[in-house]
């Protein structure tokens, strides 16, 4: 009797739905089939897969070598046609099993009996079989263990289906993880790239040459994927006066980089009109204002302007909205009439408020002499915010104690070796900067305007963790692969200078020590002390 067709297609397809043929042996199987022969005491046994053309032995037991056999009716093929067990007690009295190669080959099985595995929509996937060499009988009692066996087999093969199944979800999920992770990677990435742009459009692409001036800045964003809200700048104003700044504004992203655009715009245009700095933050607090009237979009700012002193050095009159105070830098005099020790201290604009907070806001300007030999430093709250290696803040005393130290070992400062010297410091810093960090450092020389180098150099900016090298503009990038052009993204945080001078490239990578080993200490020096690294 054969199959009819629909019927034995629907049960080949649901072979293949359970995917087992050619598979390795299974020790589930290979249990089941050893059970089977002991129950009926024979020598033989399989866990058979009837297929189109051929029958696969699952298991085998007692059967060496033999893997598959053609698909002769009589046996397994005729098994999967019954509702129940099939029994053949001599298969030389069998019209169909007579010619079987299991009967006529060297297995010469005499004794069939076989219980068909059927699926749970009804589909008989192939057998369990005992073969024996003598013609014999079961009992009622046996037949029945045959179709639990068979119904264990079943039970096997859904379980080794729901184990594919779920290795193929694990698989899916495990491709699909690593797709989102790509996509997430090449997202960042874009949104990197997008900030690290952006921010560059926020900062000078070089500082100027100012004759008589040294000037040098660094900037570390916290992050590569959000705009930082740190700004500085140094522009001419003609008749020789040259102005700067160095502020932080609320906020960060795009909303903190348009308005860092404003107060860049109309710092630079009003300086060119109004002489004095605090009438500069004036119309800068109300354009803020009249941008944003709730006071929510404002900033902290330093401003100041540079006039050069015709017995050297220059007058800076600078004009607080709010930040912190600038630091005047003072080598240590041993000889002349004015012998002093090295210092830090800080210029203090007291009553200075918030720019873009309040329509009547007050702003303090005062004017302080910058000679050569001696350096200003401007600075952003994320230096002194940052946690030293004992979890401590390192604060605006640090700060002092760290800028006294380098005043007290250098007879000349310079604003390159005293940013050279804090991102130095910032390497120290065990979890880097919490907040951007903007340095802007300008030092009075004695050089004449006739011997100063043309050029400045570029800018460029980066994220923690920070990796900070000095790139001297004279001999170029310290390592192959960096390019000097401003509109090139750094990989790296750079230090800047706008005046060249012969010196060493040095590297300073990221450590593990206390800001005290360059110079910082808890409390600013006591006077006649130097805390030395």
């Amino acid at each position: 009797m054969e199959p009819a067709p629909e019927r034995e297609a629907l049960r080949i397809a649901a072979v293949r739905r359970y995917d087992v043929l050619d598979t390795p042996p299974d020790g589930a199987f290979d249990r089941i089939a050893s059970l089977a022969a002991r129950l009926f005491d024979a020598p033989s046994a399989t866990v058979a897969i009837v297929d189109t053309d051929r029958v696969w032995f699952k298991a085998t037991y007692g059967l060496t070598g033999v893997t598959q056999i053609g698909r002769d009716p009589g046996l397994c093929t005729s098994a999967i046609l019954t509702d129940g067990p099939l029994v053949v007690p001599d298969t030389l009295q069998d019209p169909l099993a007579r010619t079987h190669e299991l009967v006529t080959g060297p297995t010469r099985a005499r004794f069939y009996a076989a219980a068909p595995i059927v699926t749970r929509d009804g589909h008989r996937l192939g057998t369990v079989d005992v073969l024996d060499t003598v013609p014999r009988r079961i009992t009622p009692e046996q037949a029945t263990a045959l179709t639990d066996l068979a119904a264990l087999v079943m039970d096997a093969l859904e379980l080794r289906l729901s184990a594919l199944r779920m290795l193929r979800v694990e698989r899916e999920l495990m491709v699909a993880e690593h797709a989102a992770r790509v996509r997430a990677e090449r997202d960042r990435s874009e949104i990197a790239a997008y900030a690290s742009t952006l921010q560059r459009t926020l900062l000078p692409p070089a500082l100027p040459e100012v004759p008589g001036l040294e000037a040098a800045c660094h900037y570390t964003t916290a992050s590569v994927h959000d705009v930082g809200g740190d700004f500085y700048d140094v522009f001419p104003l003609g008749t020789g006066r040259w102005a700067f700044f160095l502020g932080d504004v609320s906020g960060r992203g795009a909303t903190a980089a348009a308005l860092t655009s404003l107060i860049r715009y109309t710092l630079r245009t009003t300086a060119l009109l109004e002489p004095d700095p605090c009438a500069v933050l004036r119309v800068l607090n109300s354009t803020l204002l009249s941008d944003c009237a709730d006071g929510s979009r404002f900033c902290t700012l330093v401003f100041g302007t540079l006039a050069p002193d015709p017995a050297g050095g220059f007058a800076v009159t600078l004009a607080g909205g709010g930040h912190l105070p600038a630091f005047s830098l003072h080598p240590a005099r041993r000889d002349g009439p004015d012998r002093a020790i090295a210092r830090a201290a800080p210029v203090s604009l007291p009553g200075g408020m918030l720019v873009g907070a309040l329509h009547q806001a007050d702003f303090a300007s005062r004017t302080v002499q910058l000679l050569p030999g001696e350096a200003l430093l401007l600075y952003s709250d994320g230096i002194i915010e940052a946690r030293t290696s004992r979890g401590a803040r390192f604060g605006e005393a640090g700060l002092a104690a760290h800028l006294t130290h380098h005043a007290a070992t250098n007879r000349a400062l310079g604003a390159t070796a005293i940013i050279d010297d804090l991102t130095g410091l910032l390497a120290t810093f065990p979890a880097g900067p919490a907040d951007d960090v903007a340095l802007l450092a300008l030092s009075a020389t004695s050089t004449t305007p006739a011997t100063v180098p043309s050029g400045a150099s570029g800018t460029a900016h980066t994220s923690l963790p920070l990796l900070a090298k000095v790139w001297d503009p004279c001999a170029g990038p310290p390592e192959e692969g960096v390019r000097r052009s401003a509109g090139t993204k750094a990989p790296e945080s750079w230090v800047h200078s706008s005046r060249c001078r012969p010196r060493d490239t040095r590297a300073v990578t990221g450590g593990h020590e206390d800001a005290s080993a360059h110079g910082a200490a808890p409390a600013v020096a006591a006077p006649g002390e130097v805390h030395r690294a």
